[in-house]
């Protein structure tokens, strides 16, 4: 019991300094958010990145134009040369493809201004996310916005915009926000071993005192503990006078570090929907088809759709899109092209100098399908029909009567 006139006795504050200054630990208890620069430097991020852009970047852009059912190719187009080689700025195309996707993953989006004489497309320039700043209006049903670049004000059909899961169609969110506790331990996993390295591997602990030590010996003992943390000569520290040192951390192997390291890599793999074994550079032609179809077809399919809504006069919507050529990149090993090309024939939705336009081989003027049993021949510009074994030459449309057209 404590009389009112007595004084409160309380335990003497101590000051702890030791055990709270690791970095892995103030990441996983504090939670903090890491910027996209430090995303970069976690070595399975900048693998999935660099190997969706590097695959979107190969892959050519084309303008088609829909004709009767028919897709035809519209060549010499000045945008395919823009989105495809040269795009007018300092960056060709495939350093646009790569920085526009980086942007998409790890910040607000990527953007690119499109810079127009009159209805005619001059140049595409990629501007960082960094500089973009969004002015929308508060209208949650007729949404609209105002894109600032460094104070000027643009529209937003002056921008080419690859947004991901965005809500309002004028900035995206990256995968730091949406998983910012293992991008956050991926990158101070990376601190911690760097802080291991520079310390030469030694432990954070207390040293203990059974006696009150002078200013002057704490600052000696904090000068010979700094030398030998600094690890770059051969110094001991002589701990006398009774004093003791008490680990306060663990060491890397301790920690299993490493372990943790493959499995937050796994996880950030995961996020991006790359195999694991792409980029350990030992996937097999199934593991990289599967990849291409659920991480860089979802990508290309973004790239479509802002390319057909802000290159695309108002005019040509109607009958012109632009889409990846992807069969250059599902084409798979030579064994497995050719047999699929070998169904593709006998099943009739393939000519032979179809398939070999599709190898860069020269045609060689065959335009017949096979219309079964292997000896009857089709010719789709005439109506002709060819049976071999008869040598009967017909007509489609004089067979309704019966008549036949002999060679």
């Amino acid at each position: 019991m404590r009389w009112p006139w007595q004084k409160e006795e309380r335990a003497e504050e101590t000051e702890t300094t030791s055990a709270v200054d690791d970095v892995l630990l103030r990441a996983l208890l504090g939670g903090t958010t890491i910027t996209k620069k430090e995303a970069s430097n976690i070595p399975s991020v900048k693998s999935c990145i660099n190997f969706i852009a590097d695959t979107v970047s190969m892959i050519p852009i084309k303008l088609y134009r829909a004709n009767n059912g028919k897709a035809d190719e519209v060549e010499g187009d000045n945008r395919t040369r823009l989105l495809n080689d040269d795009t007018g700025d300092t960056l060709d195309a495939v350093q646009f493809w790569r920085a526009l996707i980086a942007d998409y993953f790890l910040g607000k989006g990527g953007y690119a201004y499109i810079r127009k004489y009159r209805n005619e497309v001059i140049s595409l320039h990629y501007v960082d996310e960094e500089y973009i700043s969004i002015n929308k209006n508060i209208d949650p049903i007729f949404k609209d916005y105002n894109i600032l670049v460094q104070g000027n004000k643009y529209m937003p059909y002056d921008f080419i915009k690859l947004l991901r899961n965005t809500k309002d169609g004028a900035q995206g969110t990256s995968l730091i926000e949406e998983n910012d506790l293992i991008f956050s331990v991926a990158y101070n996993s990376l601190v911690f071993e760097e802080t291991l390295v520079k310390k030469g591997g030694n432990k954070k602990g207390f040293v203990k005192s059974p006696t009150k030590l002078s200013q002057d010996a704490i600052d000696k003992l904090k000068e010979a503990w700094r030398k030998l943390y600094s690890n770059n000569s051969d110094n001991v520290v002589i701990l006398n006078n009774g004093l003791d040192f008490q680990e306060a951390s663990n060491t890397s192997v301790e920690m299993q570090l490493n372990e943790n390291k493959k499995s937050n890599a796994d996880g950030i793999c995961e996020l991006f929907n790359v195999a694991v074994n792409i980029i350990k550079g030992t996937a097999s032609s199934q593991e990289y088809t599967n990849t291409f179809k659920m991480a860089v077809m979802p990508v290309l399919r973004v790239i479509e759709c802002a390319l057909n809504r802000e290159l695309l006069l108002e005019k040509e919507k109607s009958s012109f899109y632009f889409a990846f050529d992807t069969k250059e990149m599902l084409k798979g090993d030579l064994k497995e092209r050719f047999e699929a090309y070998k169904v593709g024939i006998d099943s009739n939705f393939l000519q032979i100098d179809e398939v070999r336009f599709m190898e860069n081989l020269p045609g060689l003027g065959l335009d017949w399908i096979k219309l079964g049993l292997d000896s009857v021949l089709y010719d789709v510009k005439t109506g002709a029909i060819y049976t071999p074994n008869t040598n009967q030459l017909s007509k489609m449309n004089d067979l309704k009567g019966g008549e036949n057209i002999e060679d």
